[in-house]
């Protein structure tokens, strides 16, 4: 997917096409996230879709929960989702960052004869 370390360095205008395409998989991998916790939130929770919507884009953003879960089954999702939200956050931030860490990486490693 990325250069060689003998390649040359990528021109900008390929390099924002990387950095668009990385955030277009994040934005996809993310959206499916919200869309799995706001179902989620409504089927075993029982909130209103909007309410739903809301939890779920507050867990999935690290802000923590806004309204309490009231039995068992709506706990539990409510914990594997948030440990799952940490996951996307964590792989959302290196999907976005791996393209600018490998263009400051490879141009370090550029040899100047070339």
């Amino acid at each position: 997917m990325f250069e060689k370390k003998s390649d040359k360095l990528l021109p900008w205008p390929r390099f924002a096409k990387r950095l668009a395409a990385s955030l277009a998989v994040t934005l996809g991998i993310v959206s499916l996230a919200l869309v799995a916790g706001t179902a989620g939130y409504h089927v075993i929770a029982g909130l209103p879709w909007v309410d739903a919507l809301l939890n779920a884009a507050m867990i999935l953003t690290g802000m923590g929960p806004v309204d309490p879960m009231k039995d068992s089954a709506s706990k539990l999702f409510a914990t594997f989702y948030a440990l799952f939200s940490g996951v996307v956050f964590l792989s959302a931030v290196g999907i976005v960052l791996a393209p600018v860490f490998h263009r400051i990486i490879h141009a370090f490693h550029i040899d100047e004869d070339t």
